[in-house]
């Protein structure tokens, strides 16, 4: 796993071939997070998908429900 720890984030940027594969990965981390009841800020421009996790109710650090999430992002890859 090769998210790093900034700023009390869990962040990860993705590149991929073109916005509709960029797209269809948002799609499966929209899915996932939904499910996990834990939603992650997300910035996408073109090919590059930026993820940063943090859990809010447990004061905006970095927590296991972050590291579950981040561990299901991965796998879509």
């Amino acid at each position: 796993m090769d998210w790093i720890t900034k700023d009390n984030k869990l962040e990860k940027e993705f590149v991929f071939k073109d916005f509709i594969d960029a797209f269809a990965f948002l799609t499966k981390v929209a899915i996932a997070a939904e499910k996990q009841n834990h939603h992650p800020e997300i910035f996408n421009v073109y090919n590059k998908v930026k993820i940063s996790l943090q859990t809010h109710d447990a004061g905006n650090v970095v927590t296991e429900k972050d590291y579950t999430l981040a561990k299901t992002i991965d796998a879509f890859i």
